[in-house]
């Protein structure tokens, strides 16, 4: 496991459905803007496009609150407007997402399997917000070979 700082793109918010709730058990409740559920995590690239990355596991009540606390919600011009995201690796639920700016920068905790594009194959866990740092201070997507999409 490794930590990297990485702009978060938007909040995932699950539609009742969620695939790791166990048979019978009611599905997570769905996050909110002040109370993300899950983060949907993304980098620039070289042409400053917004990649995504990865997502986290389920947030932890106060780091839900605290990311909450520092949300603005995105722009009609968000670049991943319009985009599915899979509720779990290989699925075809897609997830509800509420997108946010990429401005904030959180550091996680991550394992090294990555699918061929750069996309970390399990959910990462949610270490905390890095608000010393901007998203442009993180290394750009695709610029160190030695990190998930670098």
């Amino acid at each position: 496991m490794h930590s990297i700082a990485t702009p978060e793109g938007t909040i995932l918010q699950s539609r009742g459905n969620d695939p790791s709730a166990p048979p019978g058990q009611p599905a997570s409740p769905p996050g909110t803007l002040d109370s993300p559920h899950l983060l949907l995590l993304g980098r620039h690239d070289i042409h400053d496009r917004l990649r995504p990355i990865g997502r986290t596991v389920p947030l932890r009540p106060e780091a839900a609150r605290l990311v909450g606390e520092n949300l603005t919600a995105a722009d009609p011009d968000h670049p991943w407007t319009g985009m599915r995201f899979a509720s779990a690796w290989g699925s075809r639920d897609a997830l509800d997402v509420t997108l946010v700016r990429p401005e904030l920068v959180a550091e996680i905790s991550v394992d090294t399997a990555v699918d061929h594009g750069g996309v970390y194959r399990h959910p990462v866990r949610f270490k905390r917000l890095r608000l010393d740092l901007a998203a442009r201070d993180v290394p750009q997507f695709g610029a160190e070979p030695d990190t998930a999409a670098g």
